[in-house]
């Protein structure tokens, strides 16, 4: 099979859809990857590098999406990326399109297949090919929440541990998955006071264990919610439905009660966010501020650390990747339940359950588009 790894051409992403390793892996099973010129200077890996991967480096993106029969990306293709796509040609990438419905629409009237990291399961219902950049984020999330409360972002002037007389910042978790989790080993780490909130009880009961007292954890209502929200100095928004929007579980109500220069980290802003007052912020502006509230919502936080996010994520993807090249999509998708509901959309139909229920779309099962090409 023929692979194609444009670079990444959202504002401020670095990280790349296969590093060299992966490309050797690939090249040696016979399949031939077709690498844009510069894909991954961002993270370190010179043309150089890939030609010694196996790889054909190739200088505009025009083309690599022309040869190519997969497209291997990270982000979501921005608009010249989607004119690009093609009937039948394989997209695999993150997509997160609840919240976008240009992208969906455009994805749809290119008839490509469309496969999103964000929504592959595998045996046990998680979600793996997220987990790698919900660990990157949710770590970030603190350093984010450290950097806001600063003066010279607009924040409170705190610092999130304190010092010996003078209490620690006071941190709110909304989610206790892999972002949450992640987010609350950090905050502990920095000796912030930390209250995670989450609706599922056998999640609190496991970090109960994990944790053992250093995190306050309560179940999640509408009524915890509204109590801590005045107390807290930092939000971390950390809650996920898979394919869907994130609900806005912080009103503008409680925006408006909050401490004035506190912030709010929406980690689920690439599903809409998870705050009704966040809209989409890049690492070229991360934060702004709203009711005197510091509001971080970077839709691709792991880019700003794309060296580490581009290997955690490949070696989440690459047997993925593999499977595909080796199998084809169709035998590939349908050898494996989980991987198939990876499969948004696939030539002109909607095959993601929430996405078509977001926009009141026709729904078509998986199964039932892959036997109908």
């Amino acid at each position: 099979m023929i692979i194609g790894v444009p670079k990444e051409i959202k504002n401020h992403e670095y990280r790349v859809g296969l590093v060299t390793s992966s490309v050797r892996e690939l090249t040696l099973l016979g399949h031939q990857v077709l690498v844009e010129t510069q894909a991954g200077a961002g993270i370190g890996l010179s043309d150089a590098d890939y030609e010694n991967a196996g790889a054909e480096i190739i200088s505009d993106a025009k083309e690599v999406f022309t040869r190519s029969e997969m497209i291997v990306k990270v982000k979501e293709p921005q608009a010249a990326e989607r004119s690009a796509l093609r009937e039948g040609q394989i997209l695999f990438t993150y997509l997160h399109l609840a919240p976008d419905f240009q992208q969906t629409k455009s994805l749809i009237d290119s008839k490509a297949i469309c496969i999103a990291y964000e929504t592959v399961t595998d045996t046990l219902g998680k979600l793996p090919l997220l987990a790698p950049m919900s660990e990157v984020a949710g770590r970030m999330s603190i350093q984010a929440a450290a950097q806001t409360l600063e003066n010279s972002y607009g924040g409170r002037g705190l610092l999130l541990s304190g010092v010996p007389g003078v209490e620690p910042a006071n941190i709110v978790i909304l989610g206790g998955g892999v972002v949450g989790s992640n987010a609350a080993r950090m905050a502990v780490g920095m000796r912030a006071d930390v209250t995670l909130l989450d609706n599922n009880i056998d999640t609190l009961r496991q970090l109960d264990r994990e944790f053992r007292g250093a995190v306050k954890l309560r179940y999640a209502t509408r009524e915890a919610i509204a109590q801590l929200v005045p107390r807290a100095d930092a939000i971390i928004g950390a809650v996920l439905i898979p394919g869907a929007a994130a609900p806005k579980l912080i009103t503008a109500e409680h925006v408006r009660q909050m401490k004035p220069g506190s912030a709010l980290i929406d980690v689920a802003i690439d599903q809409g966010g998870c705050f009704e007052t966040s809209h989409p912020t890049t690492h070229a502006q991360p934060t702004y501020i709203m009711d005197n509230i510091v509001h971080y919502c970077v839709a691709n936080m792991p880019g700003a650390v794309a060296r580490t996010s581009a290997f955690a994520l490949n070696n989440a993807t690459l047997p993925y990747v593999t499977k595909i090249a080796n199998l084809g999509y169709k035998k590939a998708l349908l050898d494996d339940e989980g991987f198939l509901s990876g499969m948004n959309i696939m030539h002109g139909k909607v095959t993601c359950k929430e996405v078509a229920t977001t926009f009141d779309l026709h729904y078509t099962v998986p199964t039932v588009a892959l036997s109908m090409h």
